[in-house]
């Protein structure tokens, strides 16, 4: 579905932010990627669908690369995507204006249009925000509805790069539990986080250093790779703590999502051992 091939790339001359990456990611996955400020997760995404082009190597898209400009309006069709700020991607004065206005640039009949308007707000239960400003809506909220003008354009993969990071922790829930649902209809997802408490939603885990990959592989897997404990990639407390309970003789611990709960009856295993 996507292949990257050797993609290089820097915003100035002689300072790469990304280096020879190659990766191939099929239909269907759920695919998080990771790493620091700087890395080069958000410039990576930022390939997959056009909006910055390789110095060096190539992406392909369903078997379009994007340096051919007569394909990019089928590719961002195909892959669409949610920003971290989601005032940057409202163009309508309502919800329901703004989730209609890719098709009105497509000449879609206006019945068709209003189907599927409706259709994607209802599948996100924001039905009730259609006539307000996305001015008036919390982070949450915002979030959703630039995520209905996504999906409205039924696309094969959703990017969400960093959605999470400027939201509530129930709004960030409720956004997560969002994206956990499109990947079970199908969908492919791409999640850009800083978090890394969200890896356990994906299956595969991508994590960026430096413009370079240091780890791709099992989410499942990810927190016990020496790349990433060797990679200055901050790991969330708890995922220490687990680690720490495993290596100490809880071999059975879940390390790739801890919850405190599960953490606390562990230690006093550990406890009840010594």
């Amino acid at each position: 579905m996507i292949e990257i091939k050797d993609l290089s790339f820097g915003f100035k001359e002689n300072q790469r932010v990304l280096d020879s990456i190659n990766v191939s990611i099929d239909s269907g996955e759920f695919v998080a990627v990771v790493g620091g400020n700087g890395s080069g997760k958000s410039t990576f995404v930022r390939h997959l669908n056009g909006l910055l082009l390789p110095d060096e190597g190539m992406v392909e898209v369903w078997d379009m690369d994007t340096f051919t400009i007569s394909n990019l309006t089928a590719i961002r069709r195909k892959i669409g995507m949610v920003f971290q700020n989601p005032l940057t991607q409202f163009v309508g004065a309502t919800v329901e204006e703004d989730v209609a206005f890719g098709l009105e640039n497509l000449a879609y009949p206006s019945s068709a249009i209003r189907n599927k308007t409706d259709r994607s707000l209802a599948e996100l239960g924001i039905s009730h925000l259609a006539g307000k400003s996305p001015l008036e809506l919390s982070g949450g909220q915002m979030q959703l509805a630039a995520l209905a003008g996504v999906l409205v354009m039924e696309p094969e993969c959703v990017i969400f790069d960093e959605v999470t990071s400027m939201l509530d922790p129930l709004s960030k829930q409720q956004v997560l539990a969002t994206i956990a649902r499109l990947h079970e209809k199908g969908k492919t997802i791409i999640m850009v986080t800083h978090n890394l408490e969200e890896v356990h939603l994906a299956e595969r885990v991508i994590a960026f250093e430096k413009g370079r990959i240091v780890y791709d592989g099992k989410s499942s897997l990810f927190f016990d790779s020496p790349a990433v404990s060797n990679s200055g990639i901050s790991i969330p407390p708890l995922t220490e703590l687990a680690l720490w309970l495993r290596n100490n003789g809880l071999k059975e611990i879940d390390v790739s999502n801890p919850d405190v709960n599960t953490l606390e009856e562990s230690i006093w295993q550990l406890k009840s051992r010594i």
